[in-house]
């Protein structure tokens, strides 16, 4: 057999294995993958609003957040004073379990939702028993140990939780400094018309890992991987980075729906 027919063989080869582990999908189907489930990233806080910080002592302490000190735009520091003493204190991440927090450019957040499908969160909130933020302009942060960008040492950040609704497996953290694609804008959060951000820090067990679009189908087993039906249902080769959040939604119903 003449090399260059051997070549065009195993070509086609390839070509149908690929043919055989791609899903179609209908337009329907397309559209809500395509929506964007996580919430806004958050930008600066608004300091006359009520915030809550939960230290890891347990003590709970309702007042005003002033400011945040940042690192690639992660919090390891806030100023906060109280609401019944009226003190005013710095706050290390590391003393920080949790910290509920508000948007200082609400208007842009409840402008941003306006794009988004009711129904699309709506399926959010009733998929899980799970309802960290009761408040729509609450943002909620979590203290976690994590190596910035995959290349420092680990260290403790308040990071926001930007999917409190689906987080029961998959915890996924805002990256202030994510790339994006170009498309329409509001600040921080993420874009409409065509953009798309490139960058999450996502938690799965007690892993903790900075994923980018380009290493999707790197860690794509590691997210998704022991699922068997959501594998058949959304192989790696039928999906794209756009579908992030809509995947870690699905990914989570299917998991609820198995230990049901």
């Amino acid at each position: 057999m003449k090399k260059s027919t051997l070549t065009l063989l195993l070509t086609l080869v390839v070509s149908m294995s690929f043919a055989q582990d791609k899903v179609k999908y209908s337009a329907e189907e397309r559209k809500a993958l395509g929506e964007y489930l996580f919430n806004p990233g958050f930008e600066k806080p608004a300091t006359q609003k009520m915030s809550t910080l939960k230290l890891k002592d347990g003590t709970v302490i309702k007042g005003y957040c002033k400011s945040i000190d940042t690192k690639k735009g992660q919090i390891y520091e806030l100023k906060f004073t109280d609401s019944v003493t009226d003190e005013k204190k710095e706050y290390q991440a590391d003393l920080v379990a949790e910290a509920i927090l508000y948007q200082a450019n609400f208007e842009k957040l409840k402008k941003f939702n306006s794009f988004a499908s009711g129904n699309a969160f709506t399926m959010m909130k009733n998929i899980s028993s799970k309802k960290k933020v009761v408040n729509n302009d609450a943002t909620y942060f979590i203290n976690q140990k994590v190596s910035l960008k995959n290349k420092k040492d680990e260290r403790e950040f308040l990071m926001q939780l930007i999917n409190p609704e689906f987080d029961d497996f998959i915890s996924v953290y805002h990256d202030p400094f994510a790339a994006e694609t170009k498309g329409v804008s509001f600040g921080g959060f993420a874009n409409m018309g065509g953009g798309v951000i490139k960058s999450y820090y996502v938690k799965k067990g007690d892993k903790v890992i900075w994923l980018e679009k380009s290493d999707f189908d790197k860690e794509y087993d590691f997210l998704f991987g022991d699922n068997a039906e959501f594998m058949k249902k959304y192989p790696l080769k039928s999906v794209q980075w756009d579908w992030f959040s809509a995947l870690v939604m699905e990914y989570t119903k299917m998991q609820l729906a198995q230990k049901q």
